[in-house]
């Protein structure tokens, strides 16, 4: 059977202060519906594979910490369903560990690892985009199917997929290699070459598919995962999962299996994703999903600007009143504890913010 794993366990930090280790960012109520009524990027993710899955076979893997909230944000979700990473060992095992629970319950099982932090619209692109991915894996069991994003500028903040040959599943193409976050003349050219996606991250592919490239390429974690899976599921399973999980070696599921694979012809396939994305991981990307004024001012919360144009504004507070005059190409984010400012030019630099923070003032404000 199909099914599908959101992964939601990410800590946020390129938006911090709003984003915390204790609340990170796919949990926060930062993108809005038609109606303009405020919800979760996780609650969205949600909602978006229930247009191609009932809710028994939506699989969400997140830190154990987040548990409870997790439940509350996504009532219709199962408990059974929750894979709870003790810590973060990167996506690969993460990946890994989804996909040994999921054959555990369904050993045939088709899966569909998505992001939580992302925007995707229209829908039915989407589920159109999964569908052919999953009719991939009807003519080509052993494949390993990444979605990619058919790009609409030269970004030089996403990863690339090169598409080669077609293959015999319309919209889907042999994967002729990836490419590292490029420099502007490169993205250039990329765009231009008409023969590059960016990679979004998101995959399908049989769960025990992954699990063998996992064997072979990444064995220590191949035996590690498969040593929890092999308990019941309950405390002792719980126990098994403690003691190993933080020993495995810490790797993104592109290094460790989807790059190595692309070597061996044929079992690497992208399929085209031609859809509204936004990776909602910096406040330039959030800024997408706020109100915007005809200054080119992104705001959320309660604020007054004048004379101000091309800035990010936001407060959580609905007591406390942002006030700007004269900035320009700003970031302002005001919460309870901290209030943040930086050129949208060094919104990536907000990581490097906080963790000066924590070394100036400890664990208090992340």
């Amino acid at each position: 059977m199909q099914h599908a794993v959101i992964m939601a366990g990410g800590s946020g930090t390129r938006l911090w202060p709003l984003s915390r280790s204790a609340r990170p960012k796919q949990l926060l109520d930062v993108v809005a519906d038609d109606r303009g009524v405020a919800h979760s990027l996780l609650a969205e993710a949600f909602t978006r594979l229930q247009a191609v899955l009932p809710a028994d076979r939506i699989w969400v893997c997140t830190a154990a910490r987040y548990a409870t909230q997790v439940q509350a944000v996504l009532p219709d979700l199962r408990p059974d369903r929750l894979v709870l990473e003790p810590v973060a060992r990167d996506t690969a095992n993460a990946v890994g560990l989804a996909a040994g629970l999921v054959a555990d319950v369904d050993p045939d099982a088709e899966l569909a690892v998505v992001s939580a932090d992302h925007v995707i619209r229209p829908v039915e692109r989407f589920a159109a985009a999964l569908a052919t991915a999953y009719e991939v894996l009807a003519v080509r069991p052993r494949a390993l199917v990444t979605l990619g994003v058919t790009p609409t500028s030269a970004a030089t903040g996403f990863g690339y997929v090169q598409k080669g040959a077609p293959t015999e599943v319309a919209g889907a193409a042999e994967a002729a290699s990836f490419r590292e976050k490029p420099d502007r003349p490169t993205a250039e050219a990329y765009l231009a070459s008409g023969e590059y996606l960016w990679n979004s991250g998101m995959f399908v592919w049989r769960a025990r598919t992954v699990l063998d490239a996992l064997a072979e390429h990444l064995p220590e974690s191949a035996a590690g995962l498969a040593r929890v899976v092999a308990v019941p599921a309950g405390p002792q399973r719980d126990a098994v999962l403690a003691e190993v999980f933080p020993t495995l070696p810490k790797i993104s599921v592109d290094y460790a299996v989807l790059e190595p694979a692309a070597a061996e012809p044929g079992r690497v396939v992208v399929v085209d994703l031609d859809v509204d994305w936004l990776d909602v991981g910096s406040w330039p990307a959030l800024a997408h999903t706020l109100s915007t004024d005809g200054a080119g001012n992104a705001t959320r919360g309660l604020t007054v600007l004048l004379d101000s144009a091309g800035n990010v504004v936001l407060s959580d507070d609905p007591d406390h009143l942002v006030a700007l005059v004269g900035v320009r190409d700003s970031v302002v984010v005001h919460t309870a504890d901290v209030t943040m400012v930086c050129p949208v030019t060094d919104a990536e630099r907000v990581k490097q913010l906080l963790a000066a923070a924590e070394q100036e003032h400890g664990a208090r404000f992340s």
